[in-house]
């Protein structure tokens, strides 16, 4: 009598692991490469249309509007630990002395990945009332996904006019 023995020995299951391994080994890299890139895409895309929004609410507000890392009283230098947009009355979540109004957080952007480094020129960005900033305020912005010479590190400069422009050459956070 024959018995029909279904399933697999133990060397194809050896050879499968060994095989899918070797594949793991040789892909994981480069999908790591893939989330940063994505991820640096995403938060420079994040960082940009808050500037932006901070600038479409100067004008329809008709106020000054900033944008800076706020760390709970003032703003801060470090943009990793978030930002806030904020309406501009000149006391930042206080209650400005001299005019008795106090700002209004529009918006608030949690803080990145702990890994992740941001650069940028100035610690706060100031739009006025017709959506333009002050002449001393141009500056740029690098976002670098985990490494401050990371080959995905993503870059833009904002104009006086209050136009963003795409840094094309390579950046990095140093």
């Amino acid at each position: 009598m024959k018995h029909d023995l279904k399933g697999f020995t133990l060397v194809e299951l050896m050879v499968t692991v060994a095989i899918a391994a070797i594949l793991l080994t040789v892909g994981v890299p480069s999908l790591v490469s893939l989330y940063e890139g994505q991820r640096a895409n995403s938060n420079i895309s994040k960082i940009n249309s808050s500037i932006q929004f901070a600038r479409s609410q100067a004008v329809s507000y008709g106020s000054r509007v900033s944008i800076c890392p706020f760390n709970g009283t003032s703003c801060d230098s470090d943009w990793t630990n978030g930002f806030s947009v904020f309406i501009d009355n000149g006391a930042l979540g206080s209650l400005d002395s001299t005019n008795g109004i106090q700002d209004t957080v529009l918006r608030t952007v949690d803080s990145f990945d702990s890994n992740d480094f941001i650069t940028s020129s100035l610690t706060r960005y100031t739009f006025n009332a017709d959506g333009l900033m002050n002449l001393s305020q141009t500056g740029n912005i690098i976002y670098c996904p985990g490494d401050k010479t990371n080959p995905d590190s993503k870059g833009f400069t904002i104009g006086v006019s209050g136009r963003i422009s795409t840094i094309e050459t390579s950046v990095s956070c140093q």
